[in-house]
């Protein structure tokens, strides 16, 4: 009896052992502040948001956007290391990382906290300075960007600009593409909790877009030459004379206009800026001074220039500038 008596005592002050160590461990790994930050980490690199924002100290502004705080606009860290976990007073630390971001290493250092316990067992943490930061982002010629391919309409300040929380470390790539317009990727890796980086996306008309506008130009100037007066209705070209004429004026395009699409002041309209074409007239004229006729077999060169906007579901409405 009393030997087994020893055995259980033995056996569970060996038990009693093993759980202080394996606590022992599991606060100086799952539960400690590198493994906190670590944890924060993991959920950036598996695009997992929710889990990111609703770690202790992850927290925005009440009036800050959060559109880009979401799994779409997270973009890829890998390679995670811990560098440095360094305690400081009153039980906060500073826990440093390196990681890659693209084909780009970085380190980023955070700030963390001990809170309460958990069961008086499992040491807590919180960040003790949020690691989100601050993308202002200043769309040119639309409303509409991307981050990371998620889409994005901007809400423009006085200043021109949209401030939008972002998660630390990222690399966010900034861009546009739509139907008919187009911005160059601006690529932005954000690593330091708290910073505010300036993002300009600048969109422009594309390929499409100047295709379009010409093929629309083309059509109409062609349907102009086929009305068989001296000044087609609704049309930029035309001719008069003082003599009269004694035939039906026949009208060709012979130089369609080179089309460029340009911004206009105003967002999301846009320009065909001043440019020429030519148009040929033929048609006989009778002097009223002598009764002679002869035929007006000619060029007549004419400007144009259009605003355009783009319209729901990408209806264009093509205005001229002139007359």
């Amino acid at each position: 009896m009393r030997r087994a008596l020893i055995s259980w005592t033995i056996g569970f002050a060996l038990l009693i052992v093993a759980f202080v160590a394996t606590l022992a461990i599991l606060n100086g790994t799952i539960y400690s502040a590198h493994g906190f930050v670590e944890n924060y980490l993991n959920a950036l690199n598996r695009h997992d948001a929710a889990t990111a924002r609703e770690l202790p100290g992850v927290g925005a502004p009440s009036d800050a956007a959060t559109d880009l705080l979401t799994d779409g606009a997270l973009g890829t860290i890998t390679s995670i290391h811990l560098l440095h976990d360094t305690g400081n007073t009153a039980g906060s630390h500073t826990v440093t990382f390196s990681y890659r971001l693209g084909a780009t290493r970085q380190s980023t250092s955070f700030s963390v906290a001990q809170t309460s316990s958990f069961l008086g067992l499992f040491t807590r943490w919180t960040f003790t300075k949020s690691p989100l930061a601050t993308v202002s982002v200043e769309v040119l010629h639309d409303t509409r960007f991307r981050a990371n391919g998620l889409d994005v309409t901007a809400t423009h300040t006085k200043t021109g600009t949209a401030s939008y929380m972002v998660f630390t470390p990222g690399l966010y790539t900034f861009d546009h593409k739509s139907t008919y317009l187009v911005a160059s990727p601006v690529g932005v890796p954000i690593t330091e909790p708290g910073s505010v980086t300036p993002v300009q996306v600048n969109v422009q008309a594309n390929a499409r877009f100047v295709k379009d506008v010409r093929s629309e130009l083309d059509k109409y100037l062609t349907s102009c030459a086929t009305q068989k007066v001296l000044l087609p209705t609704a049309c930029p070209f035309g001719k008069s004379f003082d003599n009269r004429v004694v035939s039906t004026p026949a009208w060709a395009m012979k130089t369609y206009p080179k089309i460029a699409i340009v911004p206009d002041a105003n967002t999301g309209k846009w320009l065909v800026p001043n440019t020429n074409a030519v148009a040929h007239l033929k048609v006989r004229v009778q002097s009223l001074f002598d009764g002679t006729v002869s035929t007006f077999n000619k060029d007549v060169p004419f400007p144009i220039s259009y605003r355009i906007t783009i319209g729901p579901d990408n209806h264009l409405t093509i205005t001229s500038l002139y007359g």
